[in-house]
């Protein structure tokens, strides 16, 4: 349930928190590579090879990269500084960036281009999940201090945030390698990792404390060693594989029904309804706790992602992909807010990048299967793979809900919009 109250906190009074516009833009900057590198790397290897299965697989592969390396760096974050460990990160990302362009445009053999694409992935800046750590450090509990209730409107701004990146990003890059040079795009992608970033580190004041180097020489707790964040992890890699899923099969239905023009619109409508969900969910005070609205809006995504294959018409296709996209945001939401029950501020940087590369590793695990059922059996099989993985994801989570549950008694969390309630996630 829910409610409207009008006096509530909202984003007006998110945005007038001290110090969040000293690493909100810079951050928007350094965050819209991660929406520009698939598309960028498909369009240039594409173009050098004359296949998209070689440049999907190229792409795959630097995705299963930051999956794999981008909680290793928050980690590295919350231990030692997001500072520390950003400054060479883009560095490398930049270097990297560019060798993967001179070997693609030198017609590299694919096992070349291949290795280039692991420090390519591996090194994406994870400003995204160290944005959200910096709201949690300003916003959330602390001790003798009460989580804000804004808590949760920042949840639904990073969403909106996230969304509106993977509308212009991938657009941006597109016209630039369609436009100017099939390396347009991934020049342009290395820029914004090294301008951004650069001037997001720089932003010291709003970091949150790191554990320091004596804490380096203990044993380390990872945040995935908590039983929730395992269950979330398993959530957002179903997640991922609707981005990937809808992104495969929606350009292969727009080529099969010969209008590929038509797949920017669908893919937009799609995004269109991610980012009113997720300004909605911010405008609303919440009744329910986190975890409720979690499994009530993972059974709304399952349920309209199972039509997807069986609609075979452009308005219907639209329709339905803009519930899928309204259903994406709150599930996404309320678990980054289960995330402050959950974690010890100490590793939210680690948890988070956790959730991140975990649908960075469903996204490039949907677009291979994707493409390949497409290949084989038509544009319509591809949009099976949302339908399964969220279906495995939805089962995991309603088995393995009760993990979901804070770390202490006697915190407090912000349930909504304008509440303040004892630790409980329901």
């Amino acid at each position: 349930m829910a409610s409207t109250v009008s006096d509530r906190p909202g984003y007006g009074q998110l945005l007038r928190t001290p110090g969040a516009w000293t690493f909100l833009l810079p951050g928007f900057a350094a965050r819209q590579p991660f929406a520009m590198l698939t598309i960028g790397i498909v369009l240039l290897v594409q173009h050098t090879t004359g296949s998209y299965g070689s440049a999907g697989a190229v792409a795959a592969v630097s995705g299963v990269s930051m999956a794999l390396f981008a909680p290793q760096s928050g980690r590295l974050a919350d231990l030692f500084g997001q500072r520390a460990v950003l400054l060479p990160g883009v560095l490398v990302h930049a270097a990297s960036v560019g060798a993967l362009t001179a070997l693609a445009l030198a017609d590299a053999p694919l096992w070349a281009l291949f290795l280039a694409a692991v420090p390519t992935g591996a090194s994406i800046p994870q400003v995204g999940p160290m944005v959200r750590a910096r709201w949690a450090a300003l916003l959330g509990a602390a001790p003798g201090r009460r989580a804000s209730p804004l808590m949760g409107t920042a949840a639904a701004f990073e969403s909106v945030t996230d969304e509106f990146t993977f509308v212009i990003g991938p657009v941006l890059a597109t016209a630039l390698c369609t436009g100017v040079h099939p390396a347009a795009g991934l020049a342009a992608e290395a820029a914004l990792t090294l301008l951004g970033g650069v001037l997001f580190a720089a932003q010291r004041s709003t970091q949150p404390a790191p554990r320091g180097a004596a804490t380096a020489a203990e044993p380390h707790r990872s945040a995935l060693s908590v039983p929730g964040v395992r269950v979330l992890a398993i959530t957002f890699l179903g997640i991922g594989t609707v981005f990937g899923g809808m992104q495969v099969s929606l350009t292969a239905f727009s080529e099969e029904i010969g209008r590929p023009g038509v797949n920017g619109l669908l893919y937009g409508v799609f995004a269109a309804g991610n980012m009113l969900a997720g300004i909605a969910c911010g405008a609303i005070a919440w009744k329910s706790g986190p975890r409720r609205r979690l499994i009530v809006g993972y059974v709304a995504l399952t349920l309209t992602a199972s039509g997807l294959w069986a609609v075979h018409s452009v308005p219907l296709l639209a329709g339905l992909g803009l519930l899928v996209g309204l259903c994406i945001a709150p599930a996404l939401i309320s678990g980054y807010t289960l995330v402050d029950a959950l974690v010890p501020a100490s590793a939210r940087t680690e948890a988070f990048t956790w959730l991140t590369g975990a649908v960075a590793l469903g996204q490039a695990a949907a677009v291979t299967a994707a493409g390949q059922l497409a290949d084989t059996y038509g544009a319509s099989s591809g949009f099976l793979v949302p339908l399964a993985g969220t279906a495995l994801a939805l089962a995991t989570l309603l088995t393995l809900r009760s993990r979901l549950t804070p770390r202490a008694q006697g915190r407090t969390v912000a349930r909504g919009i304008g509440h303040r309630e004892p630790v409980t996630v329901d």
